[in-house]
């Protein structure tokens, strides 16, 4: 039920973004984390690439 946890934590956050920021400022901050997620996922396959 972590997982559970997880995207309740996550919705809430969402949910105060998009009260306190502008629809343009919301597209762009989630834009960026797309980017993030991407970086982020290569980082970990590149350090698992080069483990073996």
């Amino acid at each position: 039920m972590d997982s559970c946890t997880n995207l309740y934590f996550l919705s809430t956050i969402a949910c105060g973004l998009a009260e306190c920021l502008s629809e343009k400022e919301v597209a762009v901050l989630a834009a960026n984390l797309v980017v993030l997620s991407d970086i982020l996922a290569n980082l970990i396959a590149r350090n698992e690439n080069c483990k073996e």
